[in-house]
């Protein structure tokens, strides 16, 4: 088998493989010889159908077959031989010259896996938040459970801030109603900010039996396109104002969770907001230290890669809005997710030199570590922990994410760290 190979420009190359005619036969005749003495033809018994019949007959179709098969497997062969690292599937060519030459010869064309060089991440700033949470974070929580499980009372008085008004509503734009503009009997608690801008507003002072226009606009950004933008015109009717009865914390409305006494129930609250705090510490920095790897090292990136990726990512999709198999969907194309899909890529080819040159490993107790914490914030952990360690894939996937974390401490540990305090509610409700 003789191979050459030619850069086309960037990662592409043209591989030309020539076989030899005599190894072409020679598993041609092997195969023909088999089939001698099992295949039935008219006029001949079983086993004695002469070889020269056999090959007029099936030596074409055989011969394909074992070209199929021989471009395949030349084609590992060779770009082992080359020291070469396919990027996804080549192109096959059947390489044109003289119908009567001997042998067969092809040209594979296809891209390359780039070297990747990590930079130096001398001068590299990375800053990292801290945070932590205090006895008034964790009594604004509990404050928020008393409210979510209010108790609302009638009041013949004006609506305010806190207060909740039941309403019917009409919107229309430009005299013209449009779909979901209308609704009865919705209950709206003023100050929490779920209707558009100025319609908790505008209730305010209200009482039942009273009824208000409200002249207003929707957001340019808002979710329904077909209004966004426009002035809408409100006419409302406020058939009742309540006002929240607020429980108190103590063990009755502790056992509403599931615990037994207020402390518990305080503890259970700390701890969720420290694991959910911990959480996003940990994903703000990772994702800066990620950025921070894409935005130093410059990597050519194989088309086929992207193709496969951006297809990945259309997948995802589709199962995330139910799209039955098969069908394309609404508006849905890879090339959607083609500059998402390039980050990826470019992102794993970093991590993955980062690992093999610094020979970094997910370590059994770092990834039990991590299944265990995983497990800590359900009912049953034990169940958990066998549920992951029950499935090689899904402990695999941890061990990737484990993996991740070491590369991130690995760019901590050589980058310029500035930190960062901020309160709880700044970095988890930012839009409060």
């Amino acid at each position: 088998m003789q191979v050459s190979v030619e850069a086309t420009g960037g990662l592409e190359r043209r591989m030309t493989v020539d076989l030899p005619e005599e190894q072409i036969s020679r598993e041609v005749d092997k195969r023909l010889q088999q089939m001698a003495r099992t295949t039935r033809i008219k006029g001949f018994r079983p086993g004695k159908v002469p070889m020269k019949v056999v090959k007029s007959r099936y030596g074409s179709q055989v011969r394909q077959e074992v070209l199929g098969e021989m471009v395949q497997s030349s084609f590992y062969e060779a770009v082992a031989r080359e020291n070469l690292r396919p990027a996804g599937h080549p192109r096959i060519e059947p390489k044109e010259g003289d119908e009567d030459a001997e042998g067969f010869a092809y040209t594979a064309i296809f891209e390359v896996m780039p070297e990747v060089e990590p930079a130096s991440l001398e001068g590299a700033e990375i800053e990292k938040v801290t945070a932590e949470v205090t006895d008034a974070d964790v009594d604004r929580m509990l404050d928020t459970l008393r409210k979510q499980n209010a108790e609302w009372e009638k009041v013949d008085r004006e609506a305010r801030e806190g207060d909740r008004v039941v309403v019917d509503f009409k919107g229309t734009i430009d005299g013209e109603s449009f779909q979901g503009g209308e609704g009865e009997n919705v209950p709206v608690t003023l100050g929490s900010g779920r209707m558009i801008s100025g319609f908790e507003e505008g209730l305010k002072g209200a009482k039942a039996g009273e009824e208000r226009t409200l002249d207003l606009g929707f957001p340019d950004d808002y979710g329904y396109k077909e209004v966004a933008g426009k002035p809408v015109q409100f006419q409302v009717k406020i058939h009742a104002v309540e006002q929240p009865n607020l429980p108190e914390i103590d063990d009755e409305f502790a056992k509403r969770f599931g615990v037994e006494s207020a402390e518990a129930l305080k503890k259970e609250v700390r701890d969720n907001m420290e694991r959910e705090l911990e959480q996003s510490l940990k994903g703000r920095v990772k994702q800066q230290v990620m950025d921070k790897l894409v935005e130093l090292n410059k990597v050519e990136i194989p088309r086929a890669l992207i193709e496969n990726e951006s297809q990945a990512l259309l997948e995802q999709m589709r199962q995330n809005m139910q799209v039955p198999q098969g069908k394309q969907g609404p508006d849905l194309s890879p090339s959607m997710f083609e500059e998402q899909a390039a980050k990826r890529v470019t992102l794993g080819l970093i991590l993955a030199e980062i690992i093999k040159r610094n020979e970094l490993k997910a370590e059994s107790d770092q990834v039990r570590a991590a299944v265990e914490k995983i497990a800590a914030s359900y009912e049953k952990p034990e169940e958990v922990l066998s549920w992951y360690f029950g499935d090689q894939r899904r402990l695999g996937e941890v061990e990737s994410v484990v993996l991740e974390d070491r590369v991130v401490d690995w760019v901590l540990e050589r980058a310029k760290v500035s930190e960062k305090s901020k309160g709880f509610d700044e970095l988890m409700n930012p839009q409060q």
